[in-house]
């Protein structure tokens, strides 16, 4: 009772703070809208301001990796049950020289991690989900400040300090909560009341989500911002804001005997952050109808089912007779290539993932001769690439007048991650260890010492003659691969321009006896597909994904593209408009 009192004055004082300060701004000549065209340059996220931030640093001389950069730091404050500085993603980067290339920043598993650790914490072979994800047993080392880092090092021409002033701003004078932050914040309350650090920021007093329309603003995070320009990277996985976060992880900071929920501790320590490193990789690759699709490698699994899928679907020449037929195809091609992604993929420092056999053409051919023109409608076992070797989140799309393009996705996995606010820091660590198969001892994706666990981000650019054509990916969890998929086969194959394509009603399949779909596509697809073809559905999902992407088009022109609807609507924007 003593905690609940102290906690609602110091509420009180930060909500006095809160309505002091007016909100951060998209400026008076930037409108929210979900398209836009133009030259110059272009970007396309999910918020106003992030998106102004990258227009913003392209219109002051920077190139698209250091506008990507300013977009992340603001989406860290505006975005924070997505993204930020406390959790990891993929960035897949295509250089004014054409060179193709990506940045593994995935969180990695403490060193003293085992196959059974969830399995011994709960005391059970089946692991509650809620159990672990809401604790310091699901918080990996972060990775998202050393990809910005490495990013802006190796191609960008702007430091960190300058990178992280718009996050800076817009964390100290606030941003207004919309609803869409408020049905985020709703969801997730009862175990953020939990942890006074993340209530204090997000709850108000009586433990509800802030207003619609209250200013919110996060002073310590800006201080995180302000820290990391001063002593860059480094300043991040050593020294002070270091301490913390393996402090929070391994004693998470709840409210005592006044919590609601268990909360396991952590193993994460100093050590594990300090030895962190963000990895260049290869890109994956594949052919289109005469394209190059570039995406992320393992241990994502986003490029390699994503890929598997369009070479799966390459196959069929026309590919389909209808519109009908051609979604059966593209649900059936899901289907199987999450049967191979479920059994395969994982962190290729662990496990000798048969990413040349999954991306051939020869396997692909094997698994399309397994597609018939009635629905599986069931769980399909995987397919043998061996012989043929011959969760929330949030993306952004950015390029510049020079050439260059980033497709970047990043996370701290579920909506709000672990739940723990770094006190003193402002940001929340992410649960990303329960993207581990953690029921499982055996699974090529076990928990493991150091390891990093699957993912399914499928940032994406794709090249036509050499030089950029489209550039999309989406959050969504494992929903992302389907995401992204769809609306490549609706703007490529199916006559939509990439503003319908991103709109387009969804439907995901991930080798299950049903799909899911959003209403919209009960409405208007579902029908013929069950008549056709004998698909079965189950509960529809509100939303699935929320997309961005960029289309270059003739003339030096620009295409941005975000969503019209899904999470509020998003933001596209170019440096010019003409």
């Amino acid at each position: 009772m003593m905690y609940r009192n102290r906690r609602l004055l110091a509420a009180v004082v930060a909500t006095a703070a809160l309505a002091a300060a007016p909100a951060a701004q998209a400026g008076d000549h930037f409108t929210k809208q979900p398209t836009a065209t133009g030259s110059g340059g272009a970007a396309a996220t999910v918020d106003a301001l992030a998106t102004k931030a990258a227009i913003d640093t392209l219109r002051r001389g920077g190139n698209a990796i250091d506008a990507t950069v300013a977009a992340a730091g603001v989406l860290g404050v505006t975005e924070p049950f997505s993204s930020g500085i406390g959790g990891g993603g993929f960035m897949v980067i295509r250089t004014r020289s054409g060179k193709v290339t990506t940045i593994d920043g995935r969180e990695t598993a403490p060193a003293t991690m085992r196959p059974d650790t969830f399995i011994t914490t709960s005391g059970t072979t089946t692991p509650a989900f809620d159990q672990v994800r809401w604790s310091g047993l699901s918080v990996g080392v972060p990775g998202t400040v050393a990809t910005w880092d490495d990013a802006l090092d190796r191609y960008g021409t702007m430091s960190l300090r300058k990178a992280l002033r718009p996050g800076i701003h817009v964390a100290r004078r606030g941003f207004a909560v919309d609803q869409t932050f408020f049905d985020q914040t709703d969801a997730a309350k009862a175990w953020f009341d939990d942890v006074p650090a993340t209530a204090a920021i997000y709850l108000d007093p009586d433990g509800t989500p802030r207003d619609v329309g209250t200013t919110l603003r996060n002073p310590d995070m800006a201080k995180a911002y302000e820290y990391l320009a001063h002593h860059g990277a480094d300043g991040f996985y050593h020294g002070a804001i270091a301490r913390a976060m393996a402090q929070a992880a391994q004693h998470p900071p709840v409210a005592g005997a006044d919590a609601t929920h268990p909360w396991y501790p952590g193993l994460m320590t100093e050590r594990d952050i300090a030895r962190y490193d963000a990895i260049e990789r290869k890109p994956t690759h594949v052919g289109y109808r005469g394209l190059d699709v570039w995406s992320m490698g393992p241990p994502s699994s986003g490029g390699s089912t994503v890929g598997e899928a369009l070479n799966i679907l390459e196959g069929y020449s026309p590919l389909a007779a209808d519109r009908v037929q051609a979604l059966h195809r593209f649900i059936e091609a899901s289907r199987y290539a999450f049967a191979d992604r479920n059994a395969y993929l994982a962190d290729p420092a662990y496990f000798e993932v048969p990413l040349r056999g999954l991306l051939s053409d020869s396997f692909a051919a094997e698994r399309r001769a397994k597609i018939t023109d009635q629905a599986a409608n069931a769980v399909v076992a995987p397919g043998d690439p061996y012989d043929n070797e011959g969760k929330s989140t949030t993306h952004l799309t950015v390029s510049d007048a020079k050439g260059n393009v980033v497709s970047y996705t990043f996370t701290i996995e579920s909506t709000g991650g672990s739940g723990i606010v770094v006190p003193g820091w402002g940001f929340l660590l992410n649960n990303e260890l329960t993207d581990f198969n953690y029921d499982s001892t055996t699974h090529p994706n076990r928990a493991e010492g150091g390891k990093r666990p699957r993912s399914s981000m499928a940032p994406t650019i794709i090249t036509r003659d050499d030089k950029p054509f489209l550039a999309v990916g989406s959050p969504g969890g494992s929903m992302i691969i389907t995401t992204v998929l769809q609306v490549l086969l609706e703007r490529l194959d199916l006559g939509r321009t990439l503003p319908q394509a991103i709109a387009a009603p969804r439907v995901s399949q991930r080798n299950g006896p049903t799909s899911i779909a959003e209403p919209a596509f009960m409405e208007t697809e579902a029908p013929a597909l069950t008549a056709r073809h004998g698909h079965a559905f189950g509960t529809p999902q509100t939303e699935i994904g929320a997309a961005t992407g960029i289309e270059f088009l003739p003339g030096g022109r620009l295409l941005a593209a975000a969503e019209p609807v899904r999470r509020g609507g998003g933001s596209a924007a170019v440096v010019s408009d003409r």
